[in-house]
């Protein structure tokens, strides 16, 4: 028998890079920002994936009622 496994590898995000540049940026000093702006990517994108659920949920109440 002959093994076809294949393995996939995702690197680091857009997020996930903003936030890491953003972290080393503050604790370097070169940015003065408050801490929420610089977890900001992550509170963004959360929002937006939540925002998102939210509208297909309507949607999809909303396709049940027809």
């Amino acid at each position: 028998m002959q093994n076809n496994k294949e393995v996939k590898t995702v690197g680091i995000g857009f997020v996930d890079a903003m936030t890491l540049l953003f972290i080393a940026l503050k604790l370097t000093g070169h940015i003065t920002w408050s801490w929420i702006w610089v977890l900001s990517p992550i509170w963004i994108s959360i929002s937006f994936l939540a925002i998102l659920a939210i509208v297909i949920i309507l949607i999809g109440r909303w396709a049940d009622r027809l």
